[in-house]
């Protein structure tokens, strides 16, 4: 039997409209629940949650277990890839009594309220904490074999170590792990086993919804490694590409070995570029949506050029000669076509004239405004994320 012990919390999204009952556990539970009919979740039951766990159980045919709690922890997101706001405060959520579960494969996530002491045969640890992951063993839990998947802050959190081959082969040393998967996202996973290292790629998908992702990527890669008998790195590949079809439809349980197969996955290949992010920036919303692209570009370690932040305000005789400048100098543009800006449309007319690639993000734009940018082989997308993700994976 297959246990997934972890949280199940309330998650809003305002872009795409997102109002579900996952969290982690819940997510991974479900994502399994078609190969493994015999899932069991275990969870701390938030009362206020009650209709969720009865839609999970109903839906996707699982067994739930685990103590009531008075509370529900709620995850606010404002895009798929924000940060999330959540209530109540981490710090000031009750801690409940530990969970205990034995079985012969076990999926542990780290919680917010609580902790699981495990016992299993085969078991998966994903701490899922930015800030303070805590080591496997630490609570007692125990495994005669035993997997960590971790992105690379928690690897260097629990390491001191940025190299993630270094930091995995302190975690195999420390915690007794058989194999350790590092996630770096556009440059896929490293697996790590036995002094040996191989990595695994990250598939592109035609639209990317991020809530979840990682949860299962760490569902699909116990199920093909514990269950269906994979190698470390069989298993890492086909949750990579799980991963990729869960972004794309935003849809639960995955699909068999077979089901991928009659899938084509373009891997993402790491490149390097610059980015010129054009956009109006004329009142408050206008930039904090700049701000919010320039950072989620800068955080996945990709060059951008954005004249708000670069050139700033100015005259024409100023302004226009340093942003064509940066136009020169970049790879790829996004354009933000919201509103039609006539700044923003020349500087499409401007890079398409000189053959870079550009990706638009078009929200409640009128068709007849789109024919230039759709004619002209633009990609076109309402989603901010996806915006994001096409911008850099058309760096050459």
């Amino acid at each position: 039997m297959t246990t997934v012990v972890g949280g199940v919390y309330a998650e809003q999204c305002v872009e795409p409209h997102w109002v579900e009952v996952y969290g982690s556990a819940g997510r991974a539970a479900a994502a399994i629940s078609g190969l493994a009919p015999d899932t069991r979740l275990v969870t701390y039951r938030a009362a206020p949650l009650s209709e969720g766990f009865l839609n999970i159980e109903s839906v996707y045919g699982l067994a739930v277990d685990g103590p009531e709690t008075p509370f529900a922890v709620n995850f606010q997101y404002t895009h798929s890839l924000a940060i999330p706001r959540i209530l109540p405060r981490p710090d000031a959520i009750p801690q409940q009594s530990q969970l205990v579960v034995e079985d012969d494969i076990v999926l542990r996530f780290g919680m917010l309220e609580g902790t699981a002491q495990i016992k299993a045969k085969r078991a998966v640890y994903d701490p899922q904490s930015a800030f303070d992951p805590r080591p496997f063993g630490e609570n007692g839990s125990t495994a005669e074999e035993l997997v960590l998947i971790l992105n690379r802050l928690e690897a260097r959190c629990l390491t001191e170590q940025e190299d993630p081959m270094k930091a995995a082969e302190i975690l195999i040393g420390r915690q007794d792990a058989d194999a350790v998967i590092v996630k770096m996202g556009g440059h896929g996973a490293m697996v790590a086993w036995g002094g040996r290292y191989e990595f695994v790629p990250a598939y592109r998908s035609e639209s990317v919804f991020k809530i979840g992702s990682g949860d299962v990527f760490s569902a699909a890669f116990t199920y093909f490694w514990a269950v269906a008998g994979k190698s470390y790195v069989e298993a890492a590949d086909l949750a990579s590409k799980s991963t990729s079809r869960y972004c794309e439809t935003m849809s639960l349980p995955i699909g068999s070995e077979a089901d991928l197969a009659a899938h084509s996955f373009n891997p993402v290949v790491p490149r390097r570029g610059r980015i010129y992010l054009a956009a109006p920036f004329f009142n408050l919303a206008e930039r904090w949506l700049v701000e919010e692209i320039r950072e989620q570009f800068l955080g996945m370690g990709v060059g951008v050029f954005s004249p708000f932040h670069d050139v700033g305000p100015g005259s024409a005789e100023h302004v226009a000669p340093l942003d064509l400048k940066g136009l020169d100098e970049c790879d790829v543009v996004l354009a933000v076509l919201n509103g039609g800006d006539a700044g923003t449309i020349f500087e499409v007319g401007y890079a398409v004239a000189q053959g870079k690639p550009v990706v638009a993000l078009a929200q409640n734009m009128r068709p007849e405004d789109m024919k230039m940018p759709i004619g002209s082989n633009c990609l076109i997308t309402t989603d901010l994320v996806s915006a994001i993700y096409h911008a850099i994976w058309s760096l050459k």
